[in-house]
């Protein structure tokens, strides 16, 4: 059973930086597609970005291109999210996904596994 565990999340101010991690168990890290999707309170799980399973391609949604990387560490299991020039409307409980097929997608349905979710809070 694979298990994805998140980190990193807190309280910042408009305009810092957060980086999140997402550690990844029990399965073959290097075979999945991974995303991070997040969730503001009274509003619907949306899309953040996914990447490939090789790391060399990444998709980003519109309202955080420029902003966030998605990367990955196959060696260590790990996604990253990095997060720059902040926004209050970026709060939210922040999730990491896998999905078993190799490509990620902007669907949460595409993904298998999900973690439990950090919490960013952007004051402004």
């Amino acid at each position: 059973q694979v298990q994805l565990v998140e980190s990193g999340g807190g309280l910042v101010q408009a305009g810092d930086s957060l980086r999140l991690s997402c550690a990844a168990s029990g399965g073959t890290f290097n075979r999945y597609a991974m995303g991070w999707f997040r969730q503001a309170p009274a509003k619907e799980r949306e899309f953040v970005a996914s990447i490939i399973w090789s790391g060399r391609n990444a998709l980003y949604a519109d309202s955080v291109k420029g902003r966030f990387t998605i990367s990955r560490d196959n060696a260590r299991n790990t996604v990253y999210l990095q997060m720059n020039s902040l926004k209050p409307e970026d709060t939210a409980v922040y999730y990491c996904a896998g999905s078993r097929m190799l490509v990620g997608t902007v669907r949460a349905a595409s993904y298998d596994y999900w973690g439990q979710g950090t919490q960013v809070t952007v004051s402004s």
